[in-house]
């Protein structure tokens, strides 16, 4: 099957777009903590909301996606997020706040299981892991941006200027009507209601994949919410440090992308296995090792950590190929919110011992996510369909 540039080039824009407002929250974290006296934990808990939140309603949009054919319009979902993102701005409160982050993540969850099954409806069992790796590495591009564009906001006008964080949002709505069919195809199993079952055995795969991808959003959402008052911990300015954790997250954006492409070739636990362990090792060295090389394991450390994310979608899409909503929405949703639950415990660990002990707790949950991946029962290279067998 041909793959559409079209549909994936428009997905993957919309993607950066919609993924631009999540890592925002660490500008505004920082600035609660350094200007408003809040705590690690209390400021952790907006990222947890949010990703909570996104992380219960993806897999139900998927399965009624997958049921049904029904799906909230991209662009109604990215506005819903980008405006309460940047209401954050004028929040009267912090029970405020946490009630737009909550709101702002239900417009997250309702694009991403239908825009990635979308994506992977272009893609086939040779080119999968590339194809979803362009539509991820849109997301790595919001992440990426996401955060300068906060703290840069914040730097010039205050919490205030967070309210800009509304305009790429409105942009990208408009654009989406010329990037994308007004009005995507229903997916055939929902069409014909012959919809495939999911074997047993196969959750036992699902559920061992949502578990090591759990820990490693973890790692993500914890590096993202702590790594700018880490640095500014270190002597960099709010600025500066917003800005070494873009780069980080744009490392990452080349770690997708080789990582996709190499697990096609190359076979996909060894590409997930090869890349967590060199997440660890960079990590050590960014905590370890003073000054530039330092900063150099840490841009290391932000490229290996996603090289393994696309890969991760594409076993479950293999897993689950007549519920790639679901499949998305478990990936996606699911392993990313539990990993987005472990930030406040990672602030307690910050609030406990300092940021330091808190980093290398990430590290620990590094390391404890890779015997999960060497046991999952899923094919090594050679093998072109997981039969069940590790």
């Amino acid at each position: 099957m041909p793959v559409s540039t079209r549909t994936v080039a428009g997905l993957s824009v919309a993607h950066l777009v919609t993924d631009l407002y999540g890592p925002a929250l660490p500008a505004i974290i920082s600035l609660l903590i350094l200007r408003f006296g809040y705590s690690y934990l209390a400021a952790g808990l907006l990222v947890t909301v949010y990703n909570a939140v996104s992380s219960l309603a993806q897999p139900g949009i998927g399965w009624i996606h997958d049921r049904k054919g029904l799906q909230l319009p991209p662009s109604l979902s990215i506005l819903v997020c980008g405006l309460f993102i940047s209401l954050l701005g004028v929040a009267p409160g912090f029970g405020v706040m946490l009630l737009f982050c909550g709101i702002a993540a239900l417009g997250h969850a309702a694009f991403h299981p239908v825009a990635l099954s979308l994506t992977g409806r272009e893609s086939t069992d040779v080119n999968r892991g590339r194809v979803l790796s362009y539509f991820v590495v849109g997301g790595n591009l919001g992440f990426a941006l996401g955060p300068l564009a906060a703290g840069a906001a914040i730097e010039v006008l205050g919490q205030g200027g967070i309210l800009l964080m509304f305009l790429p949002a409105l942009a990208i709505a408009m654009a989406l009507l010329v990037l994308l069919p007004p009005r995507p195809p229903r997916p055939v199993e929902a069409v014909t209601g012959t919809m495939p079952g999911i074997p047993p055995a196969v959750w036992k795969p699902v559920a061992i994949l949502v578990a090591g991808a759990s820990l490693r959003g973890m790692v993500i959402f914890g590096s993202i919410a702590y790594l700018p008052i880490f640095l500014a911990g270190q002597g960099f300015d709010l600025l500066t440090a917003n800005t070494l954790l873009t780069l980080t997250l744009l490392a990452g954006v080349g770690g997708q992308v080789l990582g996709g492409a190499v697990s096609d070739r190359s076979g996909r636990k060894e590409t997930i296995l090869a890349g967590m362990a060199a997440t660890a090792l960079f990590l050590a060295g960014f905590l370890l090792l003073p000054g530039l090389i330092g900063l150099a394991c840490l841009m290391l450390f932000g490229f290996f950590l996603w090289s393994s994310f696309s890969v991760t979608l594409a076993i479950a899409h293999e897993l689950l190929p007549g519920n790639l909503g679901l499949a998305s929405g478990l990936l996606l949703g699911l392993s990313m919110g539990f990993g987005g639950l472990g930030v406040a415990l990672i602030g307690e660990i910050g609030d406990t011992v300092g940021l330091a002990g808190a980093f290398w707790a990430l590290f620990l949950i590094t390391v404890l996510a890779i015997p999960l991946f060497i046991i999952l029962p899923y094919p090594w290279r050679g093998r072109k369909t997981p039969s069940g067998e590790g």
